[in-house]
This record gives C-alpha cells, structure tokens and sequence, in this order.
C-alpha cells in the first residue's frame, strides 16, 4: 500500500491529468449526469490522495455557487412577483407582431446590460423569457439559451466590470506592479470579439438542436398552459363603466374572447362595449394568472353549479376527465359534481387547443384538464370520483404583485453593490435574498426549490477538481510543457499562445482560478522577455471568460446547460469553433489596436 502511493506521489502530476483525461471522455459519452462524472472525479482525487479533505472542503466555501445559488433565489421571486412575467409580456407581445425583430431586441438589451452588471444573474432573468419567446416565435428554447450564455460572456468583456475574472486580473496586475486597468479599456478588443462571436453563432446556428426540453413538452400538454374561464363582474366592483378591453389584466398573460351578457354573447367589436355588473368576460388566462386574478375584488372567477360556490376554504386543486367518464362528448356546465359538491370551477384546458365557445357550454373531452376550488371536505368528495384522474393540489400558485418592487429593487440594489465594488456579488446576492424572504417576496420553501442543485454540484465538484490539478502539480506540468514555447515565441505569437492556452485551461477549471495562476506567470513571463505585459493581460482577461466549449467552461454555460437539458457534445459542437472564432478576432485586434 505504501509502495502505491509513494507511485501515485511521485507521478502526482500525470495521474491528475489521467483523471482529467477520463472524465472528459465520460462527458461526451454522457453514460452519467455531468454533475455525476464531476463528482466522480473529485472522488478519484480523493482515493489517490491527491486532494485531502480541507482540499475538498475549499470547495464549498467559494463564492461561484453561493452566488448562483443566491441569484436562482432572487429570480424565482422575480417570478413569484409576476415581475418576470411582466417583462416577458411586454417581450411576448413584440414578439408576436415582429418575432424576429424582438429578438434582436432582447439579445441587444443584454449585451447592453452585460457590461454593467454581472452577467450571471443577467442570464439567471433571461432564461425563463427566453422560454415564453420560444413559445411565441415557435424556436426551440435550445436554439436560443446556448447563443444567449455566449453573447453574455462576450457582452461581460466589454468592461472591467462585466466579470468577476476581470476584476481579479486587474487586481493581481495592480500586485504585480501595474497601473490599474480602466473601466472601459477592454471595450475595443471585447467589440472585437463580440462582433466575431454575432457573425460565428450566425455561420454555426444550424448545428444548434432542435429537440424541446421537458419544460416545452409540459407546456404543450398543457395546451399552452393556458385556461378558459369565466370572469363575473361583481356588484361593487370599481371597474363597472370602463372599458372592457383597457382592463389591467389583459395587458398581462390573459385575452378577452366574449362577453356574456344576460342570453347575449358578444364576440365582435369588444373594445366598443364598457362593463356592466354581472358582465360575464370569456377570457383565455395562464394558470398562474387565473390563480392571481382569484384575488380580485372585481370578479368572481369560474362557474359554479346548483348546489353554489364554496362556504368556506380555498383549497385549489387540478384533476383530468378520466376515458371512462360517461358524461364525454355532453356540456360541462352538466357535469354532476358541480350540481352534487359545493365547488367553483375555475377553468378548463385542452391538449394543444384552447375549448370553447365559454366553460359552461364545453364539451367534455377525454385528458381535459379542470381547476376546482373548494374546501377540503368538498375535494375529499372530488378524489372519490372514479372518472377524474389525480385529483391534487395544484402546483401554481397566484403572482405576489404588490411585493414586485421590493423583489426588482433587491435584486438592482445587489448588483449595483456588487458592480461599485462595495462587496462580492454572493454578500451582495444573500442580503438580497435575506430581504426578499422577510418581505415575503418568495416563502422559503419555494425560494429553496428555486436552486437547481445540479448546477451547484457540477460547480463544487470541479472547483475541487482544480484544485485537486494544482495540488498534484498537473497545472504546474501544463505550464512547464508550455513555456518553451512562449520563451521562443514571437510577440504576435505570444499573444494567441497565452489567450489559447488560457481557454484550454478555463473550459475544464475555474475561471478564476486560471486568471490567478496564470496572471502573475504572464506578466513575469513577458518581463523576462523584456516585452510589455499589458498586451498579454488583456488576451488572458478575455480568455479566462469567452470559453464556450463545455458546460463547466463558465457559471452561465452551466445554468443554460441544466435549464435546456443539453448534452455535453452540443457545447463542444459549438463551443470550439466559436473558441476559435473570437480568440482570432480578440488577438487581432490586441495586436492591431494596442
């Protein structure tokens, strides 16, 4: 035993790049999770004893996944708040008219964004708009989520502040006896590259996938997500003489199909007509804005039967009509339960179709689905009926509109902290997380479902992994391979050797760790050389970020790798072309610019 490991001690470095070697094999063979073989190596690290314990320990303590995990939290009360949901309205409604050109303006509001705030948390907001405008425009979200981490990344390099990687370039310059970067002095060879990277995602689109993830599988069972449902215009109402079609709710995710008027229907011309009381509105509505509108002082929502609504409870739960059921083909304002149970019925959905012509007069079909909402004696009575299939409580819950500004403002006052940096953006991220829990933003078991703890494990594992190659001596081997190379190497040379070699190493360790490894090595390098340095720094400032090669090369490679289910080959398949397109680009202009 002892033999072994003076073995494994003294060909420390080699075995660590073995390691290395085999779990990137078992990334494109995808046999397990990546987040599985991440943590696998981080093991063969630990059985060799090439990383110890407070090695692997370290881990847990960096900032990366604190501050993912932090902002996934922020972005699910964001969600809660409807605040998401607004924007994306606003998006989706562009969309619908010009799909193309919306596009083109949400991809130019990130990159205008991109360099003024940390680009994690700008992916973070993105992803679930970038799955409504899939919906909308009918690309697959795959196609969209991947050039969204890329031209994130590269709108990141066009400030000092765009990436933490920058920052801690600039600061270990400034160590080693350089003037401070300024804010904007990466912008030109950043432009560079982005304008490379807009025209390569152009050229490499066609190798993008094409499949829907589960998320758009479930939307499309769902018919949308979308509901028909009845609103009733109480009484007391506040709205009674307005307009029916400048009512809030309809610049938000619900449309207006008719209004029932006594034995009226009304369908045509309904910007003409003006609410009345007892105006029924036929209205199309997401499930988490009918469950939102349920809180209106305006309306009651759905349709209830002879036997009335709800005495009392608020228990809201989702069912399907069962094959078997015998009333199939009849009216569901007939169906028995709501003339037997005290229960309203909140609205109906159809697979890939919205029903109709208003919910009492729907007939009933095989796999539709029903909201109901009563007290728990009365939905006790509803799971006894052996024609309504899984009878349980539904999983949306109604937007917390008021608490909206307190979520944006959190989540602004974060970054703004972070990007003035008064402190990290994980200290940052967890007060804000803090306040949006005790404002009730977000309860706290939804904020803890909100972290995907995949993307945490894949980010842990591998801050192990590298530490585990500087421990065992693999990234100083790396190096040792290299620099014959750099000493002989012509400055133009040099220049795509360090912004090269700084990719290779940041698609399979941290980025930070990159920068703080090689950044004291290039400058002293380049003194050595008697060359300026500051060429140098800016190719490795923009290397340690633009790497786009695999999903653990950044943080926001691996949040749109869990949310679009890719697999590892579609980031190689993209990634290392795109790799090689901007790095071209960026060098260039280093050594046409500086």
């Amino acid at each position: 035993m002892e033999g072994a490991q003076e073995y494994i001690d003294a060909n420390s470095a080699v075995i660590g790049l073995i390691i290395l070697a085999v779990m990137f094999v078992e990334f494109l063979r995808e046999r397990y999770p990546v987040s599985v073989v991440s943590l696998l190596g981080a093991c063969a690290f630990l059985a060799t004893g090439l990383l110890d314990a407070d090695g692997l320990f370290s881990a847990f303590s960096n900032s990366a996944p604190i501050a993912i995990g932090a902002m996934l939290i922020l972005s699910g009360a964001l969600m809660r708040t409807g605040a998401i949901e607004a924007v994306a309205n606003v998006i989706v409604a562009r969309a619908e008219k010009h799909p193309r050109l919306a596009l083109i303006e949400v991809f130019a509001g990130m990159l205008v964004a991109s360099p003024f705030m940390n680009n994690t948390p700008v992916v973070v907001i993105m992803i679930p708009i970038m799955f409504r405008l899939a919906d909308v425009t009918g690309i697959p979200a795959k196609r969209l989520l991947m050039p969204m981490s890329i031209l994130a990344v590269l709108g990141g390099c066009l400030s000092l502040i765009g990436t933490s990687t920058n920052l801690i370039v600039d600061g270990l310059a400034q160590e080693a006896g350089m003037l401070p970067f300024d804010i904007f002095e990466i912008t030109p060879y950043g432009l560079a590259g982005l304008a490379a990277g807009i025209v390569g995602l152009l050229v490499l689109t066609p190798l993008l996938p094409k499949d829907l993830t589960s998320t758009e599988k479930r939307s499309g069972a769902a018919g949308g997500q979308h509901y028909l449902t009845e609103l009733t215009i109480r009484a007391e109402s506040q709205q009674i003489g307005k307009p029916v079609t400048k009512l809030p709710l309809f610049k938000r995710d619900a449309k207006l199909l008719g209004i029932k008027r006594g034995a009226e229907t009304i369908r045509r011309d309904l910007e003409d007509h003006h609410l009345r009381a007892n105006d029924r509105l036929v209205v199309r509505a997401s499930a988490v804005e009918l469950m939102t509108l349920r809180s209106s002082r305006d309306f009651d929502v759905g349709v209830t039967g002879t036997a009335g609504p709800p005495t009392k409870g608020d228990n809201v739960v989702e069912t399907m009509v069962a094959p078997s059921h015998p009333w199939i083909g009849q009216r569901l304002g007939e169906i028995p339960f709501l003339h037997k149970l005290r229960v309203r019925l909140l609205g109906v959905a159809r697979y890939n179709h919205l029903p109709g012509p208003d919910v009492t007069n729907v007939r009933i079909r095989a796999a539709d689905r029903l909201l109901v909402a009563g007290d728990e004696v009365e939905i006790d009575r509803l799971r006894e009926n052996q024609h309504l299939l899984g009878v349980d409580i539904a999983p949306t819950r109604a937007f917390r509109r008021d608490k909206a500004p307190i979520a944006v403002a959190a989540l602004a006052v974060a970054v703004t902290l972070a990007a003035l940096d008064v402190m990290s953006i994980a200290v940052a991220a967890i007060l804000a997380v803090a306040a949006i829990l005790v404002t009730r933003c977000i309860d706290a078991e939804e904020a803890w479902s909100a972290i995907d703890g995949d993307v945490l494990i894949l980010i842990v594992a591998m801050l192990a992994v590298g530490f585990g190659l500087e421990e065992a001596g693999s990234v100083a081997l790396m190096i040792t391979w290299l620099t014959p190379l750099l000493i002989d190497a012509s400055p133009a040379l040099l220049v795509f050797l360090v912004y090269g070699f700084t990719v290779l190493l940041s698609e399979l360790l941290s980025n930070n760790a990159v920068a703080a490894i090689l950044t004291p090595i290039v400058i002293g390098l380049s003194r050595d050389l008697g060359i300026d340095p500051r060429p140098l720094v800016l190719a490795l400032m923009i290397g340690a970020s633009a790497c786009f090669a695999t999903p653990i090369g950044y943080q926001t490679n691996a949040l749109v790798y869990a949310a679009g289910e890719y697999r590892f080959a579609d980031f190689v398949r993209i990634g290392v072309p795109m790799n090689i397109i901007v790095g071209v680009a960026v060098c260039t202009a280093i050594l046409f610019l500086y």
